[in-house]
């Protein structure tokens, strides 16, 4: 390579360390697990090392450092480090590290002192990636030689702190992809109606009803979800204390087996087993987590759940009405359709906080489907009639 491109490339390679720096620290803040949130921290301190054995290389071959005050994450990535789940970040950052790793591997620069230095940050990347496969997988990597072996912090990292029934952003998702449903239905209502009666005032009744009618359904439905998921996990959760009241011995050869499963040996299985079934609560309280994800029956807010369905249904149904509150006919049916398919652009846009695509792609995506709905619809409106 030229010295302009092994520039280019080192200052590349800054920048992704500065950029998963912080990307590391927003996901930390996310976890609540104290030793998890603690690996991130430190996968964060490895990358800040990383950036100043690059800076070192860079000022060795006078290339101008930026002021990593410059560099950042889009508004849009920030917004998905705030609300998409911390599994999903997780993967997502395993696959970033592993691209990076491959790409330092596929494209060396020939200087041999930079292509050391970009090898040993490449090995070290790909140790990223091993941690968190591990963090996915429900363990806690051990990184720099620390490790803290006392029976408190092992016993910790297998319950995993109970961290798999917190939804503290549930609503949220909710709320969007309730949007999502009513604007879909009711987009195809009321194009439907549109063709068959050339965007009359039926159009408006129509879509009315069916707005009412889309956020009840999902308001109630949302909130008989949450309720039956939580009369389940007591249900569940009742058989379990009795398990444990009555077959203890056969709970606890169960609960080392769980433990043996997670990397534990026997010795230290039953030992920890033992400990815990010194208190018949705490060992119906780890079984139930084994098994369960939790030993708590109350998995989320139902009132919340049905509020934050219903009302986001209604607003994304009521997208494709409001145009027909002061238009009718050909004026209002194009009004109709171009606000729906905005709407729809946007509410796809959204759901990528939580799915980690990028933003255009599935809001094109979600405007195709609903110009799909839509024309389907508006043909078959066309065709039956009135």
């Amino acid at each position: 390579m030229e010295p302009g491109e092994i520039s280019a490339r080192l200052l590349d390679a800054w920048t992704d360390e500065v950029q998963a720096t912080i990307v590391y620290g927003l996901i930390a803040e996310r976890e609540h697990d104290p030793q998890r949130a603690a690996v991130l921290r430190r996968l964060a301190e490895i990358e800040v090392s990383h950036r100043t054995r690059l800076e070192q290389r860079m000022r060795e071959l006078d290339v101008d450092i930026p002021d990593e005050r410059t560099v950042d994450i889009s508004r849009w990535r920030r917004l998905q480090a705030r609300y998409a789940p911390v599994e999903r970040l997780i993967a997502r950052q395993e696959a970033m590290e592993l691209e990076i790793a491959a790409g330092i591997e596929e494209h060396p620069t020939g200087d041999a002192e930079t292509d050391r230095l970009l090898d040993e940050i490449r090995d070290e990347e790909t140790q990223h990636t091993d941690a968190l496969a591990k963090l996915r997988a429900g363990t806690v990597p051990q990184l720099g030689g620390e490790r803290d072996d006392s029976p408190q912090v092992r016993l910790n990292r297998i319950l995993g702190r109970e961290r798999w029934h917190r939804r503290n952003d549930g609503w949220i998702s909710g709320a969007i992809y309730g949007a999502n449903d009513g604007l879909a239905a009711v987009f195809g209502l009321v194009a439907g109606f549109s063709g068959a009666t050339g965007g009359s005032h039926l159009v408006l009744t129509a879509g009315l009803f069916g707005a009412i009618g889309s956020a009840l359904s999902m308001a109630t439905g949302a909130y008989l979800a949450e309720r039956s998921v939580a009369e389940v996990a007591a249900a569940n959760l009742a058989r379990e204390r009795e398990e444990v009241r009555n077959h203890p011995e056969e709970e606890k050869e169960e609960l080392s087996l769980y433990y043996q499963l997670k990397g534990l040996t026997e010795e230290e299985a039953d030992a920890f087993v033992k400990r815990i079934a010194e208190d018949p609560e705490r060992l119906f309280r780890a079984i139930a987590i084994e098994e369960f994800g939790s030993a708590d029956a109350e998995r989320g807010d139902a009132v919340q759940a049905a509020l934050a369905g219903g009302i986001s249904t209604a607003v994304g149904a009521m997208v494709p009405v409001l145009p027909f509150f002061f238009l009718s006919g050909t004026a209002g049916v194009i009004t109709a359709a171009a606000v729906s398919l905005v709407a729809h652009f946007a509410v796809g846009a959204a759901k990528s906080l939580f799915t980690l695509r990028t933003a255009w792609s599935a809001g094109i995506e979600m405007t195709i489907a609903g110009a799909l709905v839509g024309g389907v619809t508006y043909l078959l409106g066309l065709g039956i009639g009135t």
